[in-house]
């Protein structure tokens, strides 16, 4: 371990032992719809279980999220409210702390005790959940928002509506929709999201000029849409992409119409209703469609079984999202100009399987260099390189790739890659996997590794989070005491933050290589099926 790091580890360790502060005098904020009460945990007041948009229920079913009704008197907000209705997924490394339900459009604030009051101007984070955008929620425990507070930071989470609930096309849909916004439930939910904490972040402290997105997997997919989206300007100042992709193989994106046999999301849509015996494509069948069970929308629909015919995600509807894809979105100039964060894990993607020659494939007459590049050690471990090769194509180079194309902004933009792994993980994992860095950002690794934390995975949380927390109050990550991070500039200096073993280094890429091989089967593939 390095000095700096065990300097973050004898702190991060006595920060561990200090005692709980006596609970004080429950706060009481007035947002648009009435008045809440939050709950103070030493320096730190959380509201949780706020609505921010109406039930989407009944007739409110697979419609954009609409205002949330006002209450009477003061609102608990000690719990949180239900996640959006989903299948959870066995194993999930962040299940889910209550129940899901088809009423789920709620977000949470912590916020620093002190400054719970208009005018304190706090730096506002949202939180995107992922999950494939079929899972996920706000209440997991690695998504606390406290010690954001804790560092002066105002941190919201919210959740979005999942699977068929959030992403559903269907011609009566369209119909009824008119000149309006359909299909993409989700991210309008996301929308509304946005637009509540600009309204009334003030009143927890916060600076609603001062707002930066973040989200990793569907939630950086999500931050990205957001970025590239109209409907989304002057919602946020900044963004963070974790694990978000950006080329177009991650989560396909089909068009919301589509001619002959081309996919669609409304295709999709009429074959889950035919599923169910619902051929009527006009108001009849719609209200057949809204009868349903939750259950029956859910259909068993989770990231193990996501990919079926009944089943689009997100969808070009030519209002949330233009393109099929963000990297072209930034090719095209339909970016923000405002500084961001984007990177990935060091053993990011999916590998699902195959030969030595499946994963080899896609290089073509480059297998043998591919070979040599994925495969440094010569192993032949089939897994171990389809991982390595699933993780550039899925996450890494489109990274890369997004970083090259938002420099040409005024605002920066700053590449990150997450290798650090937690010590009791090393003999499991041979790097650093898909998600397990959200703990680390959030310094809530006591609550994924329970007694298995040790001092340098503490430290490894501190250091993260410091710049994390660094770049939402100032567009720069540039904590005190830590590694200067300049921004990356394509052609010039494509420098990347590592947050390794070694803590924090800015460094030339280790995977530079394999990136670059990567890009050119992608950038051969991209001209082939447009010729």
């Amino acid at each position: 371990m390095s000095k700096m790091m065990k300097r973050i580890a004898v702190a991060a360790l006595l920060l561990t032992a200090a005692p709980p502060a006596l609970a004080a005098e429950a706060p009481v904020v007035q947002v648009e719809q009435g008045r809440v009460s939050g709950v103070v945990s030493g320096d730190v007041a959380a509201f949780k279980g706020i609505p921010f948009a109406a039930p989407p229920v009944g007739p409110l079913r697979w419609r954009p999220p609409q205002p949330a009704a006002a209450w009477a008197g003061v609102r608990s907000g000690a719990e949180y409210g239900a996640d959006c209705m989903q299948k959870p997924l066995p194993g999930d490394a962040a299940p889910l702390g209550v129940a899901p339900a088809e009423d789920c459009l709620y977000l949470n604030v912590w916020a620093p005790a002190d400054t719970v009051k208009p005018g304190a101007k706090r730096p506002v984070m949202v939180w995107i959940y992922g999950g494939g955008f079929v899972n996920g929620g706000s209440s997991p425990a690695v998504y606390d928002g406290s010690n954001f507070a804790r560092d002066g930071v105002v941190l919201v989470s919210f959740n979005y509506r999942v699977g068929r609930f959030g992403f559903f096309a269907h011609p009566a849909l369209v119909a009824e929709a008119g000149q309006g916004p359909v299909g993409n439930y989700g991210y309008l939910d996301q929308l509304a999201a946005l637009q509540w904490v600009k309204r009334n972040i003030t009143a927890f402290g916060g600076d609603p000029d001062n707002v930066t997105i973040f989200g990793e997997s569907a939630g950086g997919i999500s931050v990205h849409t957001l970025l590239t989206s109209p409907m989304a300007k002057g919602l946020f100042n900044r963004g963070i992409v974790q694990s978000g992709a950006g080329r177009e193989r991650i989560l396909p994106t089909p068009p919301l119409h589509a001619d002959g046999d081309a996919p669609s999301a409304e295709k999709s849509g009429l074959a889950y209703a035919a599923q169910h015996d619902i051929t009527d494509t006009g108001a009849a069948g719609l209200a057949a469609l809204r009868a349903l069970p939750a259950e029956a929308v859910v259909d068993g629909l989770n990231m193990a079984t996501m990919n079926v015919p009944t089943y689009s995600g997100p969808m070009v509807d030519g209002a949330v999202v233009r393109y099929s894809a963000p990297v072209p979105a930034y090719a095209a100039g339909a970016g923000a100009d405002v500084p961001v964060m984007v990177g990935a894990t060091g053993a990011d993607g999916f590998f699902f399987g195959g030969s030595l020659d499946d994963v080899l494939a896609p290089f073509g007459a480059d297998k043998d260099k591919a070979l040599a590049l994925f495969d440094p050690d010569g192993s032949r471990d089939v897994k171990l390189i389809g991982h390595r090769v699933a993780g550039a194509f899925m996450f890494i180079e489109p990274a890369r790739e997004t970083a090259r194309l938002l420099s040409a902004h005024k605002s920066p933009v700053y590449l990150f890659r997450y290798s650090y792994v937690a010590e009791s993980m090393r003999k499991e994992w041979w790097g650093t996997p898909h998600a397990t860095e959200i703990p680390f950002v959030f310094d809530t690794v006591k609550a994924r590794y329970g007694d298995a934390l040790t001092a340098a995975d503490a430290a490894a949380a501190k250091a993260a989070h410091a710049y994390w927390v660094a770049f939402a109050k100032t567009g720069k990550p540039e904590p005190q005491g830590l590694p200067a991070w300049t921004p990356f500039k394509a052609g010039q200096d494509e420098r990347l933050m590592d947050f390794g073993t070694k803590g924090p280094v800015l460094e030339v890429d280790p995977m530079k290589d394999r990136l670059d091989l990567a890009q050119k089967v992608v950038e051969q593939r991209t001209k082939a099926a447009s010729n």
